[in-house]
């Protein structure tokens, strides 16, 4: 199970550092506050298929990985989206420490997603 914990945990870490950090152009950032917009619902869709791959991996069973990936799908795009409206005028030049509070609530929410992602597959896969 120990071998499962870490597979999962660094997984799902560098899929969100390049989910993050290299697969997000401009668009999608710029689209990430708006239902209408395709950007925030592309970017939850790379890291929701990003998962899908960790998933494969570690042999989750297929419903189990179907719930997971659309979990996280609809978990980040609503987490992206509350980020942009509570963090709407603020800079990191103007606002220094709400920025950064605000940007460790969005990453503590993501990261305690990931948390609950290990523990639903640890179960699926027989381990308590």
């Amino acid at each position: 199970m120990l071998g499962l914990f870490f597979v999962l945990l660094l997984g799902l870490e560098l899929k969100h550092y390049v989910a993050d950090y290299f697969m997000q152009p401009g668009w999608m950032l710029a689209g990430k506050g708006d239902f209408r917009q395709p950007g925030g619902y592309a970017h939850a869709g790379i890291h929701a298929g990003l998962t899908a791959i960790v998933l494969l991996v570690v042999q989750t069973p297929l419903p189990i990985l179907a719930a997971v990936v659309v979990g996280e799908f609809v978990v980040h795009y609503l987490l992206d989206y509350s980020k942009i409206h509570y963090s709407r005028g603020v800079h990191v030049d103007g606002s220094p420490k709400r920025f950064w509070a605000l940007h460790g609530i969005d990453q503590l929410t993501h990261q305690l997603t990931y948390a609950a992602i290990i523990y639903v597959v640890v179960l699926a896969k027989g381990y308590t």
